[in-house]
């Protein structure tokens, strides 16, 4: 089992800045690809970024250019960041931290991300 917790929404003017951060514990060896998605009402859930173990990452293009996913492989403990810039309105909805480890999918209970206009 792969836990995950994060942290970092919260209420934002449009053209600020917030950092979101995710920390998984557990089974962390072997986790490939980590990433964000989020989920604004009424709305499937979408494909943000994503970095694998190799620290290739991959952007949606809604973000391209004002997002940053980064990730710390510590001992017991991999750290995962997204560092959002030039925040608009409509990256309004809820963001999950996502792993996965050996084809489980592991998603975290989501944080709130409001950006006012």
């Amino acid at each position: 089992q792969v836990q995950l917790v994060e942290s970092g929404g919260g209420l934002v003017q449009a053209g600020g800045s917030l950092t979101l951060s995710c920390e998984a514990a557990g089974n962390i060896f072997s986790i490939n690809a980590m990433g964000w998605y989020r989920q604004s009402p009424g709305k499937q859930r979408e494909l943000v970024a994503t970095i694998s173990n190799s620290g290739s990452t991959n952007y949606a293009d809604s973000v391209k250019g004002r997002f940053t996913i980064s990730r710390d492989n510590a001992k017991n403990t991999v750290y995962m960041q997204m560092q959002m810039n030039s925040l608009k309105p409509e990256d309004t909805a809820v963001y999950y931290c996502h792993v996965v480890r050996w084809g489980a999918e592991y998603w975290g209970q989501g944080t709130q991300v409001t950006v006012s206009s």
